[in-house]
């Protein structure tokens, strides 16, 4: 059950810095194809401000990219575009 937020109920104050974690294989083009995803939407994007993680194993990696939203439209294209890569697994 899906049910949108309506858009003036959002407890987001824009524009600030936000934070996405992103999973998913830890290959070195999973971390590209995020990284170019997160330039795409703020060009102020910043990899100095990406904290990683790799699981036990080293087989998958968590990525936190800290953007600089400016609206709940483009957090929406963020993730819409992250989702839909076939490299990532899982977005929160």
């Amino acid at each position: 059950m899906n049910q949108e937020i309506p858009k003036e109920e959002s407890l987001i104050e824009y524009p600030c810095q936000f934070t996405i974690k992103v999973m998913g294989a830890a290959i070195p083009e999973f971390r590209h194809a995020v990284n170019e995803i997160a330039k795409h939407h703020d060009p102020q994007f910043s990899e100095s401000y990406t904290k990683e993680k790799f699981s036990k194993g080293n087989k998958y990696l968590s990525m936190s990219i800290s953007i600089y939203a400016i609206s709940r439209d483009q957090l929406d294209a963020i993730y819409q575009d992250l989702t839909s890569n076939e490299l990532v697994s899982w977005v929160l």
